[in-house]
């Protein structure tokens, strides 16, 4: 997966993990603070879906940056259960950690193509210029205010409200001409909400058949009264 001057330490890798690099320099994507600095362009690799890009408790070598596909994070819990974290769309940036090693685990949701950046280029970066310390400082905000309403969502809302609040949250980050199609399944989202399979698929068709959401299929949904969906998902 990378270069051989460049390949982080992987404790349980039996193989290579990506497909061979699309590009080593490809122009950055968004507005992230890759975009700051040449030197943060960083490696392009690809991922096949459902491949891990990270363990739980692996170096955190590297800073990511999703240019196309989808990446959920994640923990297995003792009881065998387990509880997604985020999920991460183009642009989005993941993998920061304030210590040395991953809290979570990294899966490729579809095929992804990712930018890979060096931890301690980017760290030596923030040191010498200010607006790459802001852009980091802008990430880890917007990491706390997420943790912050996911826990919120987690602890006080109804299983209406929790999938409510997901498909506005979907519907701001993907949609395109007015629908969205959602890259991960329903089971997915469901240990996202910390609801089951069947809780997550229940809610769906009760909103489609009171006609607020339009299904063309399992997963490419149009919002029909967002305005109602916005006063559910309080």
């Amino acid at each position: 997966m990378f270069p051989s001057n460049q390949m982080p330490a992987r404790s349980n890798a039996a193989g290579p993990h990506a497909l061979p690099p699309i590009a080593a320099d490809i122009a950055p994507v968004g507005s992230s603070c890759f975009t700051l600095l040449p030197s943060l362009l960083g490696t392009v690799h690809g991922y096949d879906k459902g491949e891990e890009i990270y363990g739980d408790d692996e170096p955190a070598d590297y800073v990511y940056e999703v240019i196309s596909g989808a990446v959920r994070t994640c923990k297995l819990l003792d009881d065998g259960r387990r509880q997604i974290g985020a999920f991460h769309l183009p642009g989005d940036i993941f993998g920061l950690e304030t210590e040395a090693t991953h809290r979570m685990t990294a899966d490729a949701v579809t095929d992804t193509t990712l930018r890979l950046v060096r931890r301690k280029s980017l760290e030596a970066a923030a040191l010498k210029d200010i607006s790459v310390a802001n852009a980091l400082r802008t990430l880890a905000l917007r990491d706390l205010r997420h943790a912050e309403d996911h826990m919120i969502l987690l602890g006080r809302k109804t299983a209406l409200e929790r999938v409510v609040t997901f498909l506005l949250e979907m519907d701001r980050r993907l949609a395109v001409a007015g629908m969205f199609e959602l890259p991960m399944c329903r089971r997915d989202i469901g240990d996202y909400l910390g609801l089951t399979l069947e809780t997550v698929s229940r809610v769906i068709s009760q909103l489609h058949g009171r006609g607020i959401l339009g299904l063309s299929n399992a997963r490419r949904i149009v919002l029909r009264n967002r305005q109602l969906l916005g006063a559910m998902a309080v």
